[in-house]
């Protein structure tokens, strides 16, 4: 039989998840808070892993994942066992010293081995992808990629790849992972609105990218930005779309150029979204590290200086500067569009977004509150904090005027970056696509059955059952 662990988060099927009636407070306390089933355990010698790099712009980071592999066309399974953060920055800062790209990786490879039983590693597939950071590089993306597939090929692990993802396989793997963990997919069906009842909507607010991805009103994509997918049994048309250049860390670079070059040539500029009395110096040179922002602009003057942004903290001043960034001229009147003329459907249903921001510091701002935000979060991380005023309006600007939420719809957005002790990224959805862990069929435990067709087969079982009986003891009397 083998020896029961006791029960855990992610190690057996979910209930008790968010309903339609429930309060916006009670489904972000069910996402942190999510209760397991006392009649599911996960039996020694049956687990599966699983490995997945998130090389995102900014920084990458490992999970390891794990279920048990009886159960693995079931939905709500696969738990996170391990999260590891590698140290530095993203792997496409080493374009210019690829082998560096792969030596970074080693020390979380070293801890997710220690996570796996020795017996099992060679059965753990394991996989690498590269986010909007490696999407802005150009010929150095590949040597980068050689470089941390020949390591991860050094470990004794399933290496299954290193590539780029597009933003919409970004996207799409993040409304994937965000359903799955809230066993979306098994509550299709029920309710009156087939489909869109229980399918949550996935935002993420990346540092080089933005990725939008929901079910939308009606059934046939008739738009590029469609991915179809057939999960348990249903169809679904999902719309997605991916924004490279309007992640968080390009808008901050982008915003801090046009301010410098409206200044031009001056050596100190005003920055309206940083607090007063704080003061940044950047140089001309780090523009030209993104293709976001290395485009030539004439306002800049020739050659390298360095600049001092002073901080203004005008919420106002902030907030026109940020939609400066948004060509929303290009839609004209449609309301079928986001920005920069990109067709986008009205948004629909509840939507998880992944965002460290916090939550009341984002109403704070809805509310208009000044940038002052050192002095009105004092409990905030402090080396954030200079920038969460830019960072607020920014999010604000993208959701209210960019896909159009409004005093409705935002009641429907949770800002959640796990549900339980899995990150809502996209990286689980990407491995569950890929070792095909999602099946196309309902599972048994899903499948409706006619009343009267399963009653009749019960009866038929119960009959055979009997006539067999009494047939062996005619036998025995014989």
């Amino acid at each position: 039989m083998g020896q029961l662990l006791a029960p855990r988060w992610g190690q057996c099927r979910r209930k008790g998840f968010v309903t339609k009636k429930e309060n916006k407070k009670g489904m972000r306390k069910q996402l942190r808070n999510v209760s397991v089933s006392s009649r599911c355990c996960l039996r020694r010698g049956n687990e599966k892993y699983g490995m997945v790099f998130d090389a995102g712009s900014s920084h990458t980071s490992l999970f390891v994942y794990e279920w048990d592999s009886d159960k693995e066309n079931d939905t709500g399974v696969v738990s996170q066992t391990l999260s590891c953060d590698v140290h530095g920055r993203g792997i496409s800062s080493y374009a210019n010293d690829p082998p560096k790209a792969g030596d970074s990786i080693r020390e979380c490879l070293d801890k997710a081995l220690k996570a796996v039983p020795a017996e099992k590693q060679r059965d753990v597939p394991a996989y690498l992808g590269a986010t909007a950071g490696m999407r802005l590089l150009s010929s150095a993306a590949e040597q980068v990629l050689a470089e941390v597939a020949k390591t991860m090929q050094e470990y004794p692990v399933a290496f299954k790849g290193a590539r780029i993802l597009t933003g919409e396989e970004e996207g799409a793997y993040g409304w994937i992972t965000i359903n799955y963990l809230l066993d979306s997919f098994t509550k299709v069906g029920e309710g009156s609105n087939s489909t869109a009842a229980n399918i949550f909507g996935a935002l993420d607010l990346g540092g080089a990218s933005t990725q939008i991805s929901f079910v939308p009103e009606g059934s046939v994509v008739n738009w590029k930005e469609g991915s179809k997918f057939t999960l348990y049994g249903y169809d679904y048309n999902i719309y997605t779309h991916s924004y490279l250049c309007y992640g968080q860390n390009e808008m901050l670079k982008r915003l801090a150029k046009e301010l410098i070059a409206e200044s031009a040539p001056s050596t100190r500029v005003h920055h309206p979204c940083y607090p007063k009395d704080y003061n940044e110096t950047v140089s001309l040179s780090s523009f030209r590290t993104s293709p976001c922002t290395n485009q030539s602009d004439l306002r800049l003057g020739p050659g390298d200086r360095n600049v001092t942004l002073e901080g203004r903290g005008d919420a106002n001043g902030c907030l026109a500067a940020i939609k400066k960034l948004f060509n929303f001229s290009a839609c004209g009147e449609s309301q079928d569009c986001t920005f920069d003329g990109i067709y986008q459907p009205p948004v629909r249903g509840q939507f998880v977004v992944r965002q460290i921001l916090s939550s009341h510091l984002l109403s704070s701002h809805l509310h208009g509150r000044a940038c002052t935000v050192v002095s009105l979060y004092p409990e905030e991380n402090p080396q954030r904090l200079p920038k969460y005023c830019t960072n607020a309006n920014y999010i604000l600007t993208l959701l209210l005027d960019a896909y159009k939420f409004n005093e409705t719809s935002w009641n429907n957005i949770i800002f959640q970056m796990k549900v339980g002790s899995t990150d809502v990224g996209w990286t689980l959805g990407h491995m569950l696509n890929l070792t095909n862990m999602i099946p196309a069929e309902a599972p048994a435990w899903v499948k409706g059955h006619v009343p009267s067709l399963w009653a009749a087969a019960i009866t038929f079982i119960i009959l055979t059952l009997a006539l067999g009986l009494a047939a062996l003891v005619l036998l025995l009397c014989m």
